[in-house]
């Protein structure tokens, strides 16, 4: 397989040239790879125009993931407004209302994408589950929620896998949407990988979705796809080049191109069997810990996730104690331990990991549980709140108020309410339970 960019970028950099063009440092500085660093000049294409090597690229890309699969410098964020919008478009064009179905443990970017497009989400709760970070949905529950509705979404929107590495059945779900000709878009940003343990949301039956390839393969951050159906509505397809650009940048990574073209090669080459050989090791080191008394959360195959109070300690703790052997989580809060593996690893990592982790000694279990988040009454749309003049305020002091902004982090950027909610008992509760101190309110009205 062929590397396009890569290839034009190295020849031109080779070539000694004289850089009257963008970027400021010229192709030289204190970081090394300055030379590397080019803009749309003569021959590098357009990532929003794309008829050359960039496109090239894109096809080797969707090639191995079996979709109509595009670029983005911009992350799995710029990927999900894209995906909102061609829903919408979509939806405009069969005379639906701009309805999206959304589990309720979505990330951030779905809010933006919802207050620029003005989708309207319908959120699908689980009937069950121990975190606002997870959204355990079946297909029966999808089912039941798309009989319920007085005027069917235009989509269902489904994060799997989540923060916590849960995963959803996208293959009975998708069967539900298509029998209601209902479309399907995940997120998929922690998931790119699955395409090679064929249970990639493409392959399972999804219409559109986003992976963040910097998460799990050897991508530059920033790195992601969006992926389209092969035989998805031709008009969609037709106009994911424009949406993507409404969103994206005009000035678009080179070198973040080019890390997602040297990735085709080494997917195609190197990955699937690494992955092969290093999915039982993880195993392993799963059935291990638990041997130990550790209690883990969620099925997906590349996280790790500790759940950490039955093991005696705040999640935070642990993540506290590994750093001291300079091990570093990917995320952790009073209730988890979020790691994240990768064949790139190896077998010493894990083993080093594993060595740490049993020399953590098991104390009594903590009894507190986090706060059960109560949905809050919406008060307006999250477009209106969005756009409406705002001010930062007291978490502690705002019971009542309508949320203007998602107030959240990233890691994990899922909100605890919702912005346009007028936030009630227990968003206030969760917002102390996860330190959240001040968060940004609809400025109220003064007579």
């Amino acid at each position: 397989m062929n590397t396009p960019i890569c290839d034009f970028v190295k020849k031109y950099a080779e070539s000694s040239p004289l850089r009257l063009h963008m970027p400021g440092h010229k192709g030289s500085g204190a970081l090394g790879f300055e030379h590397l660093d080019i803009t749309e000049i003569t021959g590098a294409d357009s990532l929003f125009e794309a008829d050359g090597i960039i496109a090239e690229s894109e096809k080797n890309a969707g090639e191995i993931f079996g979709a109509q699969t595009y670029y983005s410098t911009e992350g799995s964020s710029l990927c999900i407004r894209a995906m909102v919008h061609l829903a919408l478009m979509q939806a405009q064009k069969e005379g639906k209302a701009p309805l999206i179905a959304a589990g309720r443990n979505a990330h951030r970017a779905f809010m933006s994408a919802c207050a620029l497009s003005g989708a309207e989400p319908l959120w699908l709760y689980p009937k069950q589950g121990s975190s606002y970070l997870s959204c355990a949905l079946t297909a029966e529950d999808v089912e039941e929620f798309l009989d319920s509705c007085a005027a069917l979404p235009c989509a269902v929107y489904l994060t799997s896998p989540d923060y916590l590495g849960n995963t959803v059945d996208i293959l009975s779900i998708s069967a539900v949407c298509r029998k209601r000709g209902v479309m399907l878009l995940v997120d998929n940003a922690h998931g790119a990988y699955l395409r090679f343990l064929n249970k990639h949301p493409i392959q399972l039956g999804a219409d559109m979705c986003c992976d963040s390839a910097h998460k799990t393969l050897p991508v530059l951050t920033g790195g992601a796809y969006l992926h389209l159906r092969q035989d998805i509505d031709g008009e969609i397809a037709a106009n994911a080049k424009n949406v993507l650009a409404l969103y994206g940048s005009t000035s678009p990574s080179y070198l973040i191109l080019q890390s997602l073209d040297s990735c085709n090669k080494y997917l195609r080459d190197t990955f699937p069997r690494a992955l092969r050989e290093f999915v039982p090791l993880v195993r392993e080191l799963k059935g291990a810990l638990r041997g130990m008394g550790y209690t883990l959360y969620g099925d997906e195959e590349l996280k790790l996730t500790v759940s950490a109070k039955p093991y005696g300690y705040r999640g935070r703790e642990i993540a506290k104690l590994l750093e001291n052997k300079n091990i570093h989580a990917e995320a952790s809060d009073d209730d988890f331990v979020v790691f994240m593996l990768s064949p790139l690893l190896g077998e010493e990592c894990i083993d080093a990991l594993f060595t740490t982790l049993r020399h953590i000694r098991k104390r009594l279990p903590i009894q507190d549980a986090p706060p059960v988040l109560a949905p809050c009454g919406r008060a307006m749309s999250i477009r209106e709140a969005s756009l409406a003049p705002c001010e930062k305020v007291r978490a502690d002091k705002a019971e009542g108020r309508v949320l203007a902004q998602p107030s959240v982090s990233c890691p994990p950027a899922v909100p605890i309410a919702i912005c346009g909610e007028r936030l009630n008992k227990a968003a206030i509760e969760a917002f102390k339970y996860y330190k959240t101190d001040y968060i940004t309110v609809v400025k109220e009205r003064t007579e």
